[in-house]
């Protein structure tokens, strides 16, 4: 690919939007269709783009297989630890009413819940999508 102009453009020019498009779906699951999931697996999808037009080298140097990993341990983290907070905090596990002291609004509570726990689910589904393309590509 690397004497074809026009797919490295075009790659160049569609991956901040699919990257930006994917953090709006994580970021907006919560209140419509998509999330977590979809969110994580578009975000990977540029990566994928990435390493087709430039080569899985090159998108190592990008995405080092460390960062994967700690990506994908630290969303489960991020949910497991939501729902332990509301733990501590009284509540049920991932009871969203009891990430905050007596909330005026109760759904500024929730949506604060749901969009921690749509990010922890779209680190982990992108940096597992990433790995998982990588080892196949790889083999």
């Amino acid at each position: 690919m690397d004497d074809n102009v026009v797919i490295r453009t075009t790659a160049r020019v569609l991956m901040p939007f699919m990257m930006v498009f994917g953090l709006y779906v994580i970021f907006h699951g919560e209140g419509g269709p998509g999330g977590g999931f979809q969110g994580g697996v578009i975000l990977a999808s540029a990566f994928v783009l990435y390493t087709l037009v430039h080569g899985i080298q090159a998108s190592t140097a990008i995405v080092p297989k460390r960062t994967t990993d700690v990506l994908a341990a630290a969303g489960v983290l991020l949910y497991a630890g939501v729902g332990v907070w509301c733990l501590v905090r009284g509540g049920n596990f991932l009871d969203y009413y009891a990430l905050m002291h007596a909330p005026h609004d109760p759904g500024a509570a929730q949506a604060l819940g749901m969009t921690l726990v749509e990010l922890g689910v779209g680190m982990t589904v992108a940096a597992v999508m990433i790995t998982l393309f990588r080892e196949f590509a790889e083999s």
